[in-house]
């Protein structure tokens, strides 16, 4: 991959958004935490946060509270608080009674790169300038945003009812929490959701993700390459409705997300020789018994096979904590999707933001203008924008007689310069991402995601305006998305031989309105046109 760096922004040609952000959003970006520092040390005050208040609705946008929970200080639930108590870990996150299983197993993976960590979670104190304030930092659809809170936490009999440490008197999990859940609008907007959300809104990285029914070849190789980065995973087991959180005879449950914290290759012996395993460390949010318990679970006979000194070197530990190991064959065998948060030039000390170039777009799907529809709908879905990509030595492709009429949904353009660096094919490895924005902060309204997806065409002339109606309707796409998907963001990895592309990004169904953001990753130079 190029060494070199580039991530400058496109200038933006597409209709105008309505909103770069949303009037929530603006809102919290409004909230100096500076400012109100120096106002509350002034006053003599405890900060008492307007944009979030302590109050039902807070909580829950649909119904009421379950129980009478009761908003409390940590000063007021012990004696003692403090924000970290021995450094963050993994292992002081235990899920309340709130379905954000997917936000917490990002939350652990997160606290295994103390790099990352700490630009999302910036050391702070219930003594140095304590006035009730603290801050976090979220990448919220293309740029990082400070969220402030103050540190009155829902309890119930004096037990905080969220994400809490196992420490009682840690609280820089159940305050991160209750950031992002002001973010989204509400403690009730983090039900449900997948893990990539938050590891992407952690990270500002790109995540994708694998069926491990159908898992690839090198997929082994991948998830090692992944650890090795510092990349972000998460696991889970699909489940219908009416099985989430169903428990296994093996242990594992159902519809429930999990974090893969490790991923390594052990030496055992066994009758006199030694050989590697793939192993896979994999961590239950609840931090309970719930555990797998098949083979390589705690306690297992098959540990007596590694040496002292390499469980040592694993830090391997028989506690009721969540935390197990598996055989990657059972861990493939066994879980159901994989998701991977490879990091980008906007995740600090990021190895990988050395070899990424990468350039974003915002962009709006607008009724009657902008909003056509995917390829089903001829007569709407020339409305959206375009952008386009180029790169050298273009080659032909077959045209289709079937090509829908396109022309009105948004296109954009892009300049790619050379194949990759050891790509037998000469091929230009590009990732696109495309995100629906501010889609779960309306969840209130009774909004949901949008199916949406994209499509990649090759252009024969690289000096042509945007493409009318005759040039879909005469030519087929190149690559497009794996799928339209109602997903808050859908990626596709693509390697693309030389030559000029326009990216049509667009939702299934024509005259749905949305804001989204596009972004291109690349690990050659390009130019936009």
């Amino acid at each position: 991959m190029s060494r070199r760096t580039r991530h400058s922004i496109l200038p933006n040609r597409s209709i105008t958004p309505r909103s770069e952000r949303n009037v929530q959003t603006a809102r919290l970006a409004d909230q100096n935490y500076d400012d109100i520092l120096r106002t509350c040390a002034a006053q003599n005050v405890l900060f008492e946060d307007p944009e979030f208040p302590a109050t039902d609705e807070t909580l829950f946008h649909t119904r009421k509270p379950p129980k009478p929970f009761v908003w409390k200080r940590p000063k007021e639930i012990c004696d003692n608080p403090e924000f970290f108590v021995g450094g963050a870990s993994r292992f002081d996150l235990n899920q309340g009674m709130l379905g954000d299983s997917w936000f917490l197993a990002a939350v652990a993976s997160l606290a295994g790169q103390q790099n990352l960590l700490q630009r999302v979670v910036p050391v702070q104190s219930f003594t140095d300038r304590y006035c009730g304030l603290f801050r976090f930092q979220f990448w919220h659809q293309g740029e990082w945003l400070e969220v402030v809170v103050d540190d009155r936490l829902p309890t119930y009999n004096n037990k905080l009812v969220f994400l809490h440490s196992t420490e009682r008197n840690e609280f820089w999990s159940a305050l991160l929490e209750k950031a992002y859940a002001k973010l989204q609008g509400s403690y009730e907007a983090l039900k449900g959701g997948q893990t990539s959300e938050a590891m992407v809104d952690f990270t500002g990285g790109v995540a994708e993700t694998f069926d491990l029914k159908k898992a690839p070849r090198d997929l082994l190789n991948i998830m090692l390459k992944a650890i090795s980065k510092g990349s972000l995973m998460g696991c889970s087991i699909e489940a219908s409705p009416n099985e989430i959180e169903a428990k296994l005879s093996n242990g594992l449950i159902k519809g429930h997300a999990y974090s893969v914290t490790a991923v390594k290759l052990v030496d055992i012996q066994t009758r006199g020789l030694s050989r590697e395993i793939p192993m896979v460390r994999v961590r239950n949010p609840w931090g309970n018994e719930r555990e797998w318990n098949g083979r390589w679970s705690d306690k297992s006979q098959e540990w007596k096979m590694v040496p002292d000194n390499e469980r040592r070197e694993l830090g391997l530990t028989f506690e009721d904590d969540g935390e197990f190991w598996m055989m990657y064959q059972d861990f493939v065998s066994n879980f159901e999707r994989l998701e991977i948060c490879n990091l980008g030039p906007d995740s600090q000390g990021s190895e990988q933001s050395r070899s990424w170039e990468f350039h974003q777009e915002a962009g709006s799907w607008v009724r009657g203008q902008s909003a056509g529809g995917c390829r089903n709908f001829p007569a709407s879905f020339y409305t959206n924008l375009q952008y386009r990509m180029t790169l050298t030595d273009p080659a032909s492709f077959p045209s289709s007689k079937h090509a829908a009429s396109f022309y009105t949904n948004p296109q954009y353009r892009m300049t790619l310069t050379d194949p990759d660096d050891e790509d037998d094919e000469d091929t230009c490895g590009v990732v696109i991402a495309l995100m629906q924005k501010n889609r779960r902060s309306i969840k209130k309204e009774g909004k949901q995601n949008l199916k949406i997806g994209f499509s990649i065409y090759k252009l024969e002339d690289p000096n042509s305006g945007p493409l009318d109606r005759d040039y879909f309707n005469y030519h087929a796409s190149t690559a497009r998305s794996p799928t339209f998907d109602n997903s808050r963001e859908v990626i596709g990895r693509f390697k693309l031989p030389p030559g000029t592309y326009v990216v049509v990004p667009s939702t299934f169904d024509p005259n749905l309105e949305a804001e989204f953001l596009l972004r291109i990753f690349t690990e050659k130079p390009f130019d936009s046109r």
